[in-house]
This record gives structure tokens, C-alpha cells and sequence, in this order.
């Protein structure tokens, strides 16, 4: 059978938001954070081994911020 869950990533520097929300994904049988990063750097660097259906990132971030992020995605 094919699996048919949404695939996330998601960035943002605080861990503790970070885990809220993978939280709430995991909760919902229709997505499966497959990628958390702490920066945009780290959310690049994994894209491609991951394959992410859907990015949730922050805007302000160390290293890579969001925007810069989204302009290299």
C-alpha cells in the first residue's frame, strides 16, 4: 500500500516550538515530519535525502534565515 501522508519539513531555531509542531503533525495521520532544522542551513543541507512535501520555516533564524532560505529552495 502507498503511503499517502504529506511530507514536512520543519525549521525554526526554538526547539521547544519545534516540538510543538511536530507534536500536532504527528497527531494528524495525514502528515509525517519527515526533516526538523534549528536554521536554514540545516533545513538545505537535508532537503534533497528528505524530499519534503511542505516547509514550515521561520523568518529569523541563525546561520540562514528563512527568506534567504526560500530564495536557495
Amino acid at each position: 500500500m502507498k503511503n499517502n501522508k504529506i511530507r514536512v519539513a520543519i525549521a525554526d531555531d526554538h526547539a521547544i516550538f519545534r516540538r510543538g509542531i511536530v507534536s500536532l503533525l504527528e497527531n494528524n495521520e495525514d502528515f509525517e515530519v519527515v526533516l526538523q532544522a534549528s536554521n536554514g542551513q540545516e533545513l538545505i543541507d537535508n532537503l534533497e535525502a528528505t524530499r519534503p512535501e511542505v516547509i514550515l520555516m521561520d523568518l529569523q533564524m541563525p546561520v540562514l534565515d528563512g527568506i534567504r532560505a526560500t530564495k536557495q529552495i
